[in-house]
């Protein structure tokens, strides 16, 4: 199916498999294993926040935080307010988004705010849904999304530099910012074009706008902006995520939404997370020089690491190619860096189904770009895996010699 050859030092020989006492080498991943890279699951982080100790350990007393309510005064009445003020003061600390003067929803992570912010912005009894765009490659979920509750409100059109705005009214842009596969950045595509008479409405996506993933160029300011604590500090089983919103009325319609869809949000996980993002704060805070030790500059050093590796193995394949980012000015960092995105985009120099192949060839899982809305010869790869299971995939990627004529 593929030429392969045997590299048994690829990229970067000072990354190995754990060893036992003995120096022999110990792995969990067995040669036959299929590696899961589909999924932006990020263990990457894993590590940093062991080595943090107690720093974050919450004791929850069995009478804590067990009503419904959080505030009826709030337009978001289940909105803890340690939650609030420490979305507010991660934001002000990184400069990513603007938050003074906007309001802040919480949700069950990013996924429902999603859903939220589309039943925000339409209105029953219209002559047909609204349509909902995002420019291609688009973020492989958005269509599964917005169609699954059949909704009379909304339906999913495709990618935004196809999409005919002639005969079908309204529409709602999803911009996703740096984006999900490509990493690139993004403005809108439809709202932006001469001929825009009718009236767009934008969502922006913004889960890995975070200095690990790319440079902070300019605080945020759009009418919906919503993040996630899965991708700004890796805790994904938390599932919490925020909206940023301009509007009182919008606000009031998403906090409606998360009350319908689940009555509100963990208290517990909202209290979790406010303590870690108080955790990332204060390092700031009291450290003015940069530190490897804070968090933000630690991630962003793994980040450059892995992606140095990769673009390492690849180009020396030469059968594949992976994005070139320009390096641009942090207001975080106050460097020129150049973006180290959460997933690779992987192209194949040939048509080929690259999913099949990749995983046929050396037992890699990744998403095909099919499910982007662009062509078979991308393939998805999640760089946020754990170091064991990156380190075997750069050793398998190494071993692709050639594609065969049969593939």
């Amino acid at each position: 199916m593929c030429g392969t050859d045997h590299n048994p030092n690829p990229a970067s020989p000072n990354k190995t498999p754990s060893a036992n006492g003995n120096g022999t080498r110990r792995s969990s991943v067995s040669p036959d294993t299929v590696l899961n890279l589909e999924q932006g699951d990020p263990t990457v982080f894993e590590p940093y926040w062991k080595k943090m100790g107690d720093k974050c350990t919450m004791v929850i007393s069995g009478g804590q935080w067990m009503s419904y309510v959080s505030d009826f005064t709030n337009i978001c009445f289940f909105l803890e307010p340690e939650f609030e003020d420490a979305v507010r003061r991660l934001h002000r600390t990184v400069g990513n988004a603007v938050v003074d003067g906007h309001y802040i929803v919480v949700g069950t992570g990013s996924t429902q705010l999603y859903q939220a912010a589309l039943y925000a912005l339409t209105s029953p009894g219209g002559a047909e849904p609204i349509s909902v765009v995002s420019a291609a490659p688009y973020y492989s979920s958005y269509p599964d999304e917005t169609d699954y509750l059949r909704s009379g409100l909304y339906r999913w059109a495709g990618d935004a530099y196809a999409f005919d705005k002639k005969g079908h009214g309204d529409y709602i842009e999803v911009v996703n910012t740096p984006n999900n596969p490509d990493g690139t950045n993004r403005k809108a595509v439809v709202k932006n074009r001469p001929d825009d008479q009718v009236q767009g409405k934008l969502i922006h996506d913004l889960a890995y706008y975070w200095p690990q993933y790319t440079p902070i160029t300019a605080p945020v300011d759009e009418d919906i902006m919503y993040f996630t604590f899965s991708k700004s500090t890796g805790h994904a089983g938390s599932r919490i995520g925020w909206a940023i919103v301009k509007d009182k009325e919008v606000a009031k319609k998403m906090a409606k939404f998360v009350e319908l869809s689940s009555l509100g949000v963990s208290k517990d996980s909202q209290h979790r997370a406010a303590k870690i993002m108080g955790v990332i704060c204060d390092g700031y805070q009291n450290c003015k020089a940069k530190n490897p030790e804070l968090f933000f500059e630690h991630c962003q050093n793994l980040m450059t690491e892995r992606w140095e590796r990769l673009r390492e193995v690849v180009e020396r394949i030469d059968i594949f190619s992976l994005p070139k980012y320009p390096k641009e000015y942090c207001l975080f960092s106050g460097e020129f860096n150049e973006p180290h995105p959460a997933f690779a985009w992987l192209k194949c120099k040939e048509d080929i189904d690259l999913e099949k192949f990749i995983r046929g060839c050396i037992k890699v899982q990744g998403r095909t770009g099919r499910k982007f809305g662009t062509d078979q010869n991308y393939l998805r790869i999640s760089m946020l895996s754990k170091d064991e299971v990156f380190d075997h995939f750069l050793e398998r990627l190494s071993t692709i010699k050639a594609i065969s004529n049969g593939h």
